[in-house]
């Protein structure tokens, strides 16, 4: 088991100069979630520690080519401004600290970043990607790690055959799997509330994904969707990887 340290803020000034200079950390992954609401049972942090756990246990893969950046856990969430403990950045605001991280780790020498994405709000920043990459001269790639689930696998998986949804089947098996003290079904008697939804888009699917989250989530259905997602990114990064050898 490979149990090297991968996390940057988690190292020292020392610990990274000596990883550089030995020619390590050739590639970063910027994860980027939310803090958003998540249903009545998901802790509302899900969407920044999945992507998180993926991009690191895809680094550890890895190791020591690549290092996990200081995830942006704040994201576009202005649909989700409804429910009290939501917050949200503007795109152009959520473009502009990507971009200024990717040229902090670009400035230090690693111009290969994969931003691995946990929040379907954030999907505008992949059309940046051009840009950062021209004025950067960096390959930066935008992928949300379920990206890496073919419709055959969600159907064989997902009783709702539904992924990633919010906080549904999916994303609260992968918690219950990962992180099973952001799961909190005490006390919880949905019908009981009175819910006046504004979002109209939303507004059936609410009560549709708390049913499937209930009745068909899973810890072993978060692990194997999981395993494949960590597979998938480091996978990615491979590729990143070996470009221009």
């Amino acid at each position: 088991m490979i149990t090297g340290e991968v996390r940057l803020w988690k190292l020292t000034r020392k610990q990274i100069r000596e990883h550089l200079r030995q020619g390590n950390f050739k590639a970063a992954i910027l994860p980027t979630g939310s803090t958003e609401q998540h249903n009545e049972h998901l802790a509302i942090e899900h969407d920044t520690v999945s992507a998180l756990h993926v991009a690191w246990q895809a680094a550890l893969a890895l190791y020591p080519q690549v290092v996990v950046a200081t995830p942006i856990p704040v994201g576009i969430s202005e649909h989700w401004m409804e429910w009290p403990g939501t917050l949200t950045l503007k795109p152009e605001t959520f473009a502009a600290v990507a971009g200024e991280i990717c040229d902090s780790l670009r400035r230090h020498g690693i111009k290969r970043i994969f931003i691995c994405n946990g929040h379907a709000g954030n999907g505008s920043l992949r059309e940046h990607m051009d840009e950062f990459g021209k004025t950067m001269d960096i390959d930066v790639r935008f992928h949300s790690y379920w990206e890496a689930y073919s419709a055959a696998l969600v159907k064989e998986q997902m009783e709702s055959n539904d992924c990633p949804a919010h906080a549904a089947e999916f994303e609260t098996s992968f918690a219950q799997a990962l992180f099973p003290e952001n799961v909190h079904w005490e006390g919880v008697d949905y019908d009981a509330e009175q819910f006046d939804i504004e979002s109209e888009s939303y507004r059936d699917a609410d009560p549709v994904y708390h049913k499937a989250a209930r009745e068909y989530a899973t810890a072993k259905k978060g692990r194997m969707m999981a395993d494949v997602a960590i597979d998938w990114v480091a996978d990615q990064l491979r590729q990143m990887l070996e470009a221009d050898r």
